[in-house]
């Protein structure tokens, strides 16, 4: 027998999921589609996770043939306390998810009923605990009684069947017996497939996996273990929750992130406890981190990444407290309110510790543009705060072709220098994006290791120097691009012409005397 590979496990389950999804959109926007979808995943995912949880319990003390499906809810609410204060949420064995989709398939007159009221008592179990905020509101966006599913109730229901069936067939096997992290590649495969087929509205919240990747290695280099992560515009996780997978699960303490968006911040909490990381070990926030960041208490932490949204509007200088709050005055100015792409680089200057690193994907026109945006560059550089500025390929994002590049944040630096880094040509074309390779992450990862001159490649600018040319920190301004036009020898060229040209003398001369005694011979 073929042993089972993760790349052999991932091809069939994205293929499953794709035909799931194209199957069941209907007339259902792709992007409001993903709600149900991943709802539904989420919904599979908690009842297995608990079921599992207690089924281990009862078969170490013995209890072998104990299955919790097989309870009844009476039989469980003693133990319902106990369970909340472990996992951050309960469910009863007749809401789990195998046991709610068995009875659908026989009788789905009420399915939008029952649905709401298990994800309401899911809830509502957390109430009153610690996991309470974690739990809260995340199933809003799995609207059971939504007109997007059908016109009728009927309708709707017929929809939900398929869905649960759909999901449930999904071949995510038994948790912890598969190669890879089952569910959570499942999220990851469907917020990437539904974000490339979205355009901007998927891509403003999801970071593509090689970009994420990168991050995280970045601004964990050299180290084994950090404390606390932090992505102050987080979207649906994907960002923090690489974290897991270059350092392990085991090695990253907890997992800090703030979203502005509802939706997309119900998407990340659902994407944490995918990823199997338990209520305790994360707190992601909603609301508006420029104005009211939500983490005063967790900062500073030691690694930081972020793709934060392209020029913003944001209060600025129009709100008077801002210049005064400690995360943006020592620049001495605000970013412009047009443009709050530096204002997020402060805050996470401001929440970063001095033995920490900060990757940040920047919009272009932070490198260079004037104004404010000049003086807030100058009070990084002055203050030996930037590490590397990294120049990206083009069209590596959802939504915008656009070539980011990545500033790297430290706060102890071993010089006074900034290394610029030229990976601009550093892609594969793969479908209509263009794909940081595994090849590709490692060249730009020994390039920010290496920190020496490389021609066509990186270079090493003093501080001095970078001030001298008006704080302009474009890679293309310190990193001088390859001439890959076909070099040519003049002298030669010039030998080739002048043969051409005698060459053409001659034929003249030839063609002359042929009309000439054609002349004559007339």
């Amino acid at each position: 027998m073929v042993p089972t590979t993760k790349e052999s496990q991932r091809a069939a389950l994205h293929k499953t999921i794709w035909q799931i999804a194209n199957d069941l959109r209907g007339s259902v926007d792709g992007w409001d589609f993903k709600s149900y979808v991943l709802g539904m995943l989420f919904y599979r995912f908690i009842s297995e996770n608990l079921a599992s949880y207690v089924n281990a319990g009862e078969h170490e003390a013995g209890n072998t043939a104990f299955d919790y499906a097989d309870f009844s809810d009476a039989e469980a609410e003693p133990a319902m306390r106990g369970i909340v204060e472990e996992k951050g949420f309960f469910i009863f064995p007749s809401e789990l998810f195998t046991n709610v989709r068995q009875r659908a398939s026989q009788d789905s007159t009420n399915l939008n009923e029952v649905l709401e009221r298990v994800f309401k008592n899911t809830e509502a179990s957390a109430v009153g605990t610690d996991s309470e905020g974690d739990l809260k509101g995340l199933f809003d966006d799995l609207d059971v009684n939504s007109s997007k599913l059908g016109p009728t109730v009927a309708k709707r229901n017929e929809k939900l069947v398929k869905l649960l069936d759909a999901v449930g067939d999904l071949p995510l096997g038994k948790l912890g017996d598969n190669a890879i992290d089952m569910f959570g590649d499942a999220y990851e495969y469907l917020m990437g497939m539904y974000a490339s087929n979205a355009g901007k509205s998927g891509g403003e919240y999801y970071t593509p996996q090689e970009v994420s990747e990168l991050l995280a290695r970045i601004a964990v280099d050299g180290k084994t273990r950090v404390n606390k992560v932090y992505d102050p515009a987080c979207g649906s996780g994907s960002l923090l929750l690489k974290f897991a997978k270059v350092l392990g699960k085991d090695k990253v303490g907890r997992f800090i992130g703030q979203e502005i968006n509802l939706t997309t911040y119900n998407l990340a909490r659902i994407n944490m406890f995918l990823h199997d990381i338990n209520f305790d070990q994360f707190d992601i926030a909603h609301g508006d981190t420029l104005t009211d960041p939500a983490h005063w208490d967790e900062e500073p932490f030691e690694a930081i990444v972020s793709n934060p949204p392209y020029s913003i509007k944001w209060d600025g200088d129009a709100n008077p407290l801002l210049i005064n709050d400690e995360r943006f005055s020592p620049a001495g100015v605000l970013a412009p309110k047009s443009k709050a792409d530096l204002a997020f680089t402060m805050h996470m200057l401001s929440w970063l510790a001095v033995n920490g690193t900060a990757a940040i994907v920047e919009f272009p026109g932070v490198l260079y543009r004037g104004g404010a945006e000049r003086k807030i560059r100058k009070y990084l550089i002055d203050n030996n705060y930037v590490d590397t500025v990294i120049q990206l390929p083009p069209d590596l994002f959802f939504g915008t072709t656009i070539a980011t590049c990545i500033i790297v944040l430290k706060k102890s630096k071993a010089d006074n220098a900034i290394l610029f880094i030229d990976a601009s040509a550093e892609f594969e074309r793969q479908g209509n994006k263009n794909k940081l390779t595994e090849a590709n992450r490692g060249k730009i990862l020994d390039a920010f290791r290496a920190r020496v001159d490389e021609d066509h490649v990186s270079r090493l600018v003093k501080n001095e120097a970078i001030a001298a040319n008006d704080y302009n920190i474009a890679v293309s301004s310190y990193v001088e691009a390859e001439d890959t036009r076909e070099e040519v020898d003049i002298t030669a060229l010039n030998a080739e012409i002048a043969r051409i040209v005698a060459r053409q003398a001659e034929l003249r001369t030839a063609i002359d005397a042929i009309v000439a005694d054609l002349e004559g011979a007339s």
